[in-house]
């Protein structure tokens, strides 16, 4: 079979209106084409080929925002994070300045109630020896007009002495 057809395309001569039938034929063919195919296939081509270059470049600016907004998100969380320290810091000061007023005040009032006391301390001493002069007073009044009234000699006298002072010392 393939020698066949071999052999008549050998037998076959070469036509020049074949030539130029198959020629026009192939030119209205192809302007068929150009017009019914090829053309709305290039526009749908182009449209694509515009459709992909806005979705690059769409993408290009959200990228481009994304970034600008992650610069400016971590400003902000930069921002805060200095902001949250100071006021660490601050609290920190705070809280030392309050710490230093109360011992402040807790040594003052220590001080006040010392000189209290010790006021008080001296006031009741002071009260004591009155009371303790009054009652030596009284008692040398009492031994004095004891002994006034009596005329004790010297032994009874020193007995009567004794026996006041013990009863002065309980």
């Amino acid at each position: 079979m393939f020698a066949n057809f071999i052999l008549g395309a050998a037998e076959a001569r070469f036509a020049p209106g074949d030539v130029l039938y198959t020629l026009a034929a192939f030119l209205v063919l192809m302007f068929i084409l150009k017009k019914v195919a090829w053309g709305p296939l290039m526009g749908i081509m182009i449209k694509r080929e515009e459709h992909i270059a806005n979705e690059i470049e769409e993408a290009e600016k959200s990228r481009a925002e994304s970034a600008k907004l992650v610069e400016e998100q971590k400003a902000l969380l930069k921002e805060a994070r200095l902001e949250a320290q100071q006021m660490i810091e601050d609290s920190k000061k705070h809280g030392e300045s309050e710490r230093q007023e109360i011992v402040k005040l807790a040594r003052e009032e220590a001080e006040r109630l010392k000189e209290s006391a010790r006021l008080e301390i001296e006031q009741q001493k002071e009260q004591a020896v009155t009371a303790l002069r009054e009652q030596v007073a009284t008692l040398s009044v009492m031994i004095a007009s004891k002994v006034i009234e009596k005329e004790l000699n010297e032994e009874d006298q020193q007995k009567l002495i004794n026996d006041y002072v013990q009863k002065a010392g309980e």
